[in-house]
């Protein structure tokens, strides 16, 4: 059993994302705990709400460089909405530019569709060599709650990521997995059975999930 921890960095949804990953198959906990971010062999980056909260939230308890140095030595973090975002180089919300992670390349802007937020029910576009999707149909839905996103995911593909796409209006970044980094936009935990079979695909890729 995987040992995974969601960083308590004050942002909400932690119980929701703790049962869903219980749930899953993992041994998890919530903690603002940075060893133990450290050393799980899992790390979920969860966030609701602004980009900028997050951030500050995030630099306030100093887990920036603990999620950076686990990216670096290729130790598996997962990312779910604004615990997404914020892994790109910025966030750009009425009109106020917010300093990212800066682990993905690009930032995150407001979606160009006539309706915010997009929530509800969507499907995604997984490409085949796509781990986090393995065995989910094009028929799979997701549950989405955000008005920003990645919008450019040409940008990521060229930088080597695997990108899945959503599509509200225009395309959008709905997931994507480079190295042992992997996020979301969309909240797995709230998805039923997709979201659990994704979860699943995700703990499998852990040191103690083979």
């Amino acid at each position: 059993m995987s040992d995974v921890v969601v960083l308590d960095y004050g942002s909400g949804n932690l119980r929701s994302a703790e049962r869903a990953l219980a749930a899953a198959g993992a041994d998890v906990r919530v903690t603002d705990d940075l060893a133990a971010a450290a050393a799980a062999d899992g790390l979920v980056v969860p966030g609701v709400g602004a980009y900028a909260a997050c951030m500050a939230g995030i630099e306030a308890l100093g887990a920036g460089p603990v999620i950076a140095e686990r990216v670096a030595a290729g130790r598996p973090v997962l990312g779910i909405c604004v615990g997404m975002q914020v892994l790109f180089e910025h966030g750009d919300e009425h009109g106020v530019v917010t300093k990212g992670l800066g682990l993905l390349p690009g930032g995150v802007t407001r979606l160009a569709a006539n309706r915010l937020p997009h929530m509800g029910w969507n499907t995604v576009r997984a490409p085949r060599e796509s781990v986090l999707f393995a065995g989910l149909t094009e028929q799979s839905r997701f549950y989405f709650v955000h008005s920003y996103a990645m919008g450019d995911p040409a940008a990521l593909a060229a930088a080597g990521a695997t990108v899945t796409t959503a599509h509200h209006d225009t395309d959008f970044v709905a997931a994507v997995e480079r190295g042992s980094l992997s996020a979301a936009q969309f909240h797995p935990e709230k998805s039923a059975d997709t979201g659990a079979a994704l979860l699943r695909n995700w703990l499998a890729t852990l040191p103690s999930g083979d």
